[in-house]
């Protein structure tokens, strides 16, 4: 099944958003993931200028990148967020992207109680009408409180929009949710509607995400699942090394690379 395979520019984190684009067109791919995360990657932003916005337009379209997804991460529980990620919606919608990526975050009241999934869903449906307008779906991730599928299809069947769907990131569902890979997709799947390709080495708790290839995510049984369900979603991949993160400038290349080379050896078109 032929899908759009991209690289999230957050695999440059430390590095420029120029960097991210030369690197990830000469490993030879044509779709990239933009990071907007405030306070962590910053390769575009909305307090960027408009003349800067532009040149970044034009040195994706220069080396033949689209920008078809913005990740745009920020805590949407914290009602004082909002406004940021409104303005992420509207520069994602600036570069032509289909898909703007957010974990959801912690869902805590002030005495630290829990929210609960319906309350919200209601505040996720509060974003509908700016995704609507600017034609963009949010993808909720994998991640934190939030770390499995099934917990987010709760939350995504009650939200029960066409304009909001879950990212399944794959090295965060070992990471924060410690699942059975294969039951947690097959319980989620008809929701799944973007995906983070990241593998995970070490322990189960211990941040290493090395190239595609180089851990023991099991993605030909990914593969399977999505081959099977008919569901051609996406890929964006992530590379977040270890917590003292890439060497230089040339590992996060190679990285890439080595990526690319792993997705082709399963027959993928890049």
């Amino acid at each position: 099944m032929k899908r759009i395979i991209g690289v999230n520019s957050n695999c440059y984190h430390g590095y420029s958003i120029e960097e991210a684009i030369e690197g990830i067109q000469k490993a030879g791919f044509h779709y990239i993931e933009l990071t907007a995360t405030k306070g962590w990657t910053e390769h575009v932003f909305p307090n960027m200028s408009f003349e800067y916005l532009n040149t970044v337009k034009d040195k994706m379209q220069n080396a033949g990148l689209i920008p078809f997804a913005m990740s745009g991460h920020c805590n949407l529980m914290d009602k004082s967020r909002i406004g940021d990620f409104i303005s992420n919606i509207r520069l994602a919608a600036f570069f032509g992207c289909e898909y703007i990526v957010s974990s959801i975050g912690e869902a805590h009241l002030e005495d630290k109680s829990v929210i609960g999934n319906e309350a919200v869903a209601k505040q996720i449906q509060e974003l509908i009408p700016y995704l609507r307008e600017y034609n963009l779906k949010l993808v909720l991730e994998v991640h934190g409180d939030h770390g499995t599928g099934m917990i987010l299809k709760e939350i995504v069947d009650q939200v029960n929009s066409e304009f909001v769907g879950i990212n399944y990131d794959t090295a965060n569902a070992i990471f924060y949710g410690d699942v059975d890979m294969e039951k947690d997709l097959a319980g989620c799947m008809d929701q799944i509607a973007f995906m983070h390709l990241k593998d995970k080495a070490g322990e189960k708790k211990e941040w290493d995400f090395p190239a595609l290839g180089k851990g023991y995510v099991d993605f030909p049984m990914v593969f399977k699942q999505l081959e099977k369900a008919k569901n051609g979603c996406p890929f964006s991949i992530e590379i977040e090394f270890t917590a003292e993160g890439p060497k230089n400038l040339d590992e996060i290349n190679q990285a890439v690379k080595d990526s690319y080379e792993y997705l082709k050896a399963l027959g993928f078109e890049l």
